[in-house]
């Protein structure tokens, strides 16, 4: 089967390679990808900046497709079922944080850029019938990851006043449609004029390009200030996120592309109470939770291209480059 991997002794370090289709366990299925999604994640793992790298690994976490196996434990009726990956593996038990054997398809197990992916029956869901393969595909992590950091770290209540970060990619653009469909006021952040513009199309009330130094005076008078921000920044950006939190307000954020903020206004942390809250993926019931909420509202995600499998370099080379605004999909049906 065709599979895309990684490889660091090419220039691209990535491949497209023919590999063996997988042999299933008893609980496990096969499914039959149709369309996958790039995540920055995978872009990071070609760049040699996530842990755990190996060489002739599948890459990929967002997959969807139909059940073509079933182990010999599984019930033949799975056969035929059009699917979207749960590709969160190990969380446990406790639905504050992950377990310590938490992982994520596409590193170090195989994952879905491939024409046939194995996973445990238990990872698989109906995908939403009103979704297209490509917008399937683009759902899982991105998804899953706005979900928990919105609706079960955030808290969002109808009405609040919310400032996404970084507008443009899967996880923020996510975080934006959930806060709308459920009553938010929304306002979005991207250097991008061209992605603020779409954001507001969308139903955003206003965005800020952050590279101007003083969006963070411009957001507050135009505010008033944020009940809450979703943010995958950090960095040195956390004092401007303080500036602009409403005292009581929540700052969650999902990543640390920034880094370690080098100085931290403690004083304003503690005196208006700000809450900062860190946030990952998300357990099995965040993802059966996130799948009823966008059946509910009818939220589809926002796809930027569509690439074949043999235009992978050039997939991966987009998502690198930052200009996307929405999910990159790399199509295999």
């Amino acid at each position: 089967m065709k599979s895309i991997v990684l490889n660091t002794t090419l220039e691209d370090k990535i491949e497209i390679s023919e590999i063996e289709i997988p042999k299933i366990g008893p609980d496990e299925v096969l499914v039959k990808i149709h369309a996958a999604a790039l995540n920055h994640r995978d872009e990071w793992c070609r760049q040699g900046l996530y842990p755990g790298l190996k060489n002739g690994i599948v890459m990929g976490s967002d997959g969807a497709g139909v059940v073509f196996e079933v182990g010999a434990d599984v019930d033949q009726s799975n056969i035929g079922r059009e699917v979207i990956i749960n590709p969160a593996n190990h969380w446990g038990d406790n639905e504050h944080a992950q377990s310590k054997d938490f992982s994520i398809l596409g590193m170090p197990e195989n994952g879905t850029l491939a024409e046939y992916v194995k996973v445990k029956l238990d990872r698989i869901q109906p995908k939403p019938e009103y979704l297209n393969w490509e917008e399937a595909a683009a759902l899982p992590l991105g998804g899953l990851t706005a979900y928990r950091a919105l609706m079960v770290q955030g808290r969002l209540q109808k009405g609040e006043k919310v400032l996404v970060t970084g507008f443009g990619g899967g996880v923020a653009q996510f975080a934006a449609q959930y806060a709308l469909a459920n009553g938010a006021e929304v306002y979005v952040s991207s250097s991008s004029e061209n992605k603020l513009e779409v954001a507001i199309k969308l139903g955003a009330k206003g965005g800020f390009n952050y590279k101007k130094e003083d969006w963070a005076k411009e957001a507050l008078e135009l505010t008033g200030g944020f009940d809450l921000i979703i943010d995958s920044a950090m960095g040195d950006t956390l004092g401007n996120l303080i500036q602009v939190t409403k005292p009581g307000g929540r700052i969650v954020f999902y990543g640390a592309t920034k880094g370690n903020p080098k100085e931290v206004d403690a004083r304003k942390i503690f005196w208006n109470q700000i809450h900062l809250i860190g946030s990952t993926m998300g357990s099995d019931i965040d993802f059966s939770d996130m799948l009823k909420f966008i059946e509910v509202n009818k939220i589809t995600p926002v796809i930027d291209q569509i690439f074949s499998v043999e235009k992978a370099v050039a997939a991966f080379d987009r998502m690198k480059s930052g200009q996307q605004l929405g999910k990159i999909i790399v199509k295999f049906v």
